[in-house]
């Protein structure tokens, strides 16, 4: 028989005519699959090789198993791929790319499979979002849904909504005895658990699904609550068991809220993960019997590092490293609370029966044990039990926190360096040396039984993910592409933005410049002006500069003036823009004056769903403006979000500002955020704020953290600090009021850091 009538047999046995076949090709093909116990098992199979949408859903309905469905390599746009059919173990049915990585796929996209033993492999989620709630789903519909089925090899790269509040989740696991290995996902911006397991009884609360060797990179900070990275469960069915193990992924830089992964089932393991300078905690949220054990937490002193939270019932976390954590409260390197009485699923679980063992503990700002004890949360932790774990802290600081009543845990066999904790029996001191170690993990000198295993083996950054695909690229730097000199003029300064590249910095000679559109800054820009010299702009519109999405800002050694705005309201020099999430501002050896055409006027203004990373002014001179210097007071809704995650003003003075200068607002009481935090030193207050009940120079209310050092208030408002929610810390130190009222605040105010 020929090639060509082969060809046609095959195309009968499928039902393809033979114009068909031209456009999808079945050509003989043996496929390597994994059988019983991971080992490679080989059989032969058909595959079907399309190049289009169209040949695509004529090709996947008359997919069998052992078949293998490849897409050519290119990109394929708003392309929602329905993955529908029935394979064997040992025969699955494959979707993959031409190459690893060949196939991108953009626009409005995404993926469902339903059926079982399906595999899809190789494909590259890029440049658009999905347009329903999920990016990869394990469902079709709310009754077709995938078991016995694998995602392995697969990237999402950015694939996020625009607006930070619109919901989806990237992936979904639904059904029972699916796997989720070796992709690599990064770069989530929006709202939504990075992976979720969604479990109900209608599809059978036993899951059993395996995620493992996955690179879960960059998570931005979203400001609000919904921004885990995993989340198995909710806590309406968290009294079942889930059974699903986590093991052997790699966690880098996932900083979407205090909740790395969620845990809200039963059953579960997390074993031998990597969470790496990563803000936030591996949190038993809801659930009972699960077994966090032999993961290690490297936080490198990154802020808000931490390790994991204990709640519920018989959940043991034992042969764990956690090092350099600068974590505290809920995010702590270690953290137990305290529970709620009799509580309804969704509050905090007493916990019960915990066991925690054989942990080394190195260089942690804090271990809180009976975090959250409150009028609500009043019981305490009961039949638990805290052995032969190592604390070690090499500056001789005592980590662990208590907060009331511990003698329902059984301590013993602990051995803490260089001194023994005195809040808590069962501790021991001994010096313990530290050394450098493999895969960035510390070492600690051997004490027999006690700490983590010495063997102890977790997975390398080289071993999970793609090894075709960069793990980590972080947006293009400020400052870091090439510099544009431009002269003095009207527009000159239009036309540069409208040219310049991403990183790049425009220079401006000595001169005046006018400008008569808003500057969009969608992209990282640098504005500078001459170091001898001065560089006056002149905007005549409401707003000179807007970020938008992807953007970042920073300006330097510039004058600007509001003289030439027309009488509007709501007018910004600065303003961040719908969608704009994640970006930095910073603005240095700059003065901003005549911002006064109307009430309101600002130096910088959140717009509503907008959230910047860091805003840092240092030595702006503000004078003589109607509005505030910091508006960042658009998220009214109460629900825990805010716009701003740092702000820092550093040897800076305001003259004359009308509004508050620092409007920084975070209400609600969700407690999922480390936000918003403020270090404001060596600043000038004269004759600012408004002087009214409730108003003031600086309007804090939500902060979670504010330092306020060395600064003086001159005939201006009294500042204000609001405590709403959480473990607020105010450091008020060698700050001097002159005519102005003292600071209102309804939390204590210390004179450092605890």
């Amino acid at each position: 028989m020929t090639g060509t009538d082969a060809a046609a047999a095959v195309s009968e046995r499928k039902g393809l005519g033979m114009s068909s076949l031209r456009r999808t090709p079945w050509l003989p093909a043996i496929l390597v699959v994994l059988g019983a116990g991971g080992m490679p098992t080989t059989s032969f199979a058909e595959s079907a090789f399309v190049r289009t949408q169209a040949e695509f859903q004529a090709a996947v309905g008359r997919l069998e198993p052992g078949d293998t469905l490849t897409l050519a390599n290119g990109e394929w746009r708003n392309f929602e791929i329905q993955f529908i059919g029935q394979g064997t173990t040992d025969r699955p049915i494959t979707l993959t790319a031409e190459t690893p990585g060949g196939v991108t796929i953009t626009g409005r996209s995404n993926l469902r499979m339903a059926g079982e033993h399906l595999v899809v492999s190789n494909l590259v989620f890029r440049d658009g979002w999905s347009p329903t709630g999920e990016v990869l789903s394990f469902r079709r519909s709310l009754t077709e849904r995938a078991n016995y089925s694998r995602i392995t090899s697969v990237v999402i790269d950015g694939f996020s909504r625009p607006d930070r509040a619109e919901t989806d989740n990237w992936v979904a696991m639904y059904g029972h005895h699916n796997r989720f290995d070796h992709n690599q996902i990064s770069g989530k911006t929006n709202a939504g658990t990075t992976l979720v397991v969604i479990r109900d009884e209608q599809q059978g609360l036993e899951n059993h699904h395996s995620i493992d060797h996955n690179y879960f990179g960059r998570r931005p900070v979203l400001g609000s609550n919904g921004g885990e990275t995993i989340r198995i469960g909710t806590s309406h069915d968290s009294v079942s068991s889930s059974f699903t193990s986590v093991t052997h992924n790699w966690f880098e830089h996932c900083d979407g809220e205090v909740e790395i992964v969620s845990n809200k089932s039963g059953g579960n393991v997390y074993r031998g993960n990597v969470f790496y300078e990563s803000q936030g905690a591996m949190v038993l949220r809801h659930g009972d019997d699960n077994l966090v054990e032999g993961n290690v937490f490297i936080g490198n002193g990154v802020v808000n590092t931490g390790g994991v939270r204990v709640i519920n019932r018989r959940n043991t976390v034992r042969g764990n490293i956690m090092q350099g954590l600068t974590g505290s409260v809920f995010g702590s390197a270690l953290t137990i609370m305290y529970g709620v009485p009799n509580s309804p699923v969704n509050r905090y679980v007493q916990v019960e029966g915990a066991v925690i063992e054989n942990n080394t503990i190195i260089d942690a700002h804090e271990m809180f044990l009976g975090a959250g004890m409150d009028a609500e949360r009043s019981a305490a932790p009961v039949d638990s039990r805290f052995a032969r774990n190592l604390i070690v802290n090499r500056d001789g600081r005592d980590p662990i926190r208590v907060m009331g009543d511990m003698s329902g845990i059984v301590f013993d066999g602990n051995v803490q360096s260089p001194v023994r904790t005195g809040a808590l029996p069962g501790f021991e001191a001994r010096r313990i040396s530290v050394v450098a170690g493999r895969d960035g993990r510390l070492g600690v000198s051997r004490v027999d039984g006690v700490g983590a295993p010495a063997d102890l083996t977790v997975v390398d950054r080289s071993e999970t993910g793609v090894a075709w695909y960069p793990k980590d690229i972080p947006p293009v730097a400020l400052d870091s592409g090439a510099v544009h000199s431009i002269t003095p003029g009207e527009d000159t300064l239009t036309r540069a933005v409208a040219d310049a590249a991403a990183g790049d910095r425009i220079r401006l000679a000595a001169g005046i410049y006018v400008v008569n559109q808003t500057l969009t800054a969608n992209r990282a820009l640098t504005i500078e002006g001459p170091v001898d010299g001065r560089a006056e702009i002149r905007f005549a519109r409401p707003t000179l500069f807007e970020i938008a999405p992807g953007g970042s800002l920073r300006l330097s050694r510039l004058a600007v003036s509001g003289a030439l705005v027309p009488d509007v309201a709501g007018a910004a020099a600065i303003r961040a823009g719908q969608g704009a999430a994640g970006y930095q501002l910073i603005v240095e050896d700059t003065t901003f004056t005549d911002l006064t055409v109307n009430r309101g006027f600002n130096v910088f203004a959140a717009g509503p769903g907008t959230f910047a990373e860091r805003i840092r002014l240092e030595r702006v001179t503000v004078d003589r403006i109607s509005g505030a210097v910091i508006w960042a007071h658009t998220e009214t809704a109460d629900l825990g979000t805010y716009n701003a995650e740092v702000v820092e003003v550093v040897d800076s003075t305001f003259r004359d500002v009308a509004g508050p200068v620092i409007d920084l607002y975070r209400g609600g009481t969700d407690e999922s955020t480390f936000g918003p935090r403020l270090f404001l030193t060596g600043s000038t207050f004269e004759r600012s704020g408004p002087t009214g009940e409730g108003a003031g120079v600086l309007a804090l209310y939500g902060v979670q953290r504010a330092e306020v050092l060395d600064n003086r208030f001159v005939d201006s408002g009294a500042p204000r600090f609001f405590r709403r929610v959480g473990d607020p810390l105010l450091i008020w130190r060698d700050n001097v009021l002159s005519g102005t009222p003292a600071l209102v605040t309804n939390v204590p105010a210390v004179e450092r850091a605890p």
